[in-house]
């Protein structure tokens, strides 16, 4: 568990994304954090099924398509932002990986 928060809440605007690094299973990975309008917030690997990459453009920088989708940059795979489920692109049906967090103290946290 990481010595302090991923990231203040106050730093991730509702329907937004950040990005964090934590360890997960033993090493550190890059995350992708979504805050729910009701103010929520999920986390996954940021990593795209498809082909193992990164999904931002640059880092901490992610694609929202006009339908509320988190869009892979590279092969513009879609996926919805309650479970992380593939919608559309060559990875359908597959879904971002899960990470636990938690919101308290105003900051979120590895879960």
């Amino acid at each position: 568990m990481p010595d302090g928060p991923l990231l203040a809440l106050d730093d991730l605007a509702t329907g937004g994304f950040a990005a964090a690094e934590a360890p997960v299973d033993g090493s550190v990975e890059a995350l992708i954090l979504h805050r729910d309008p009701d103010g929520g917030v999920r986390a996954w690997l940021n990593v795209c099924p498809h082909a193992g990459r990164r999904l931002d453009w640059a880092p901490g920088k992610f694609i929202l398509s006009k339908d509320g989708l988190l869009v892979c940059a590279v092969h513009g795979a879609s996926f919805e932002t309650v479970g992380g489920l593939c919608t559309a692109g060559p990875c359908r049906g597959e879904s971002l990986r899960a990470v636990a967090v938690a919101v308290r103290d105003g900051a979120v946290w590895l879960a």
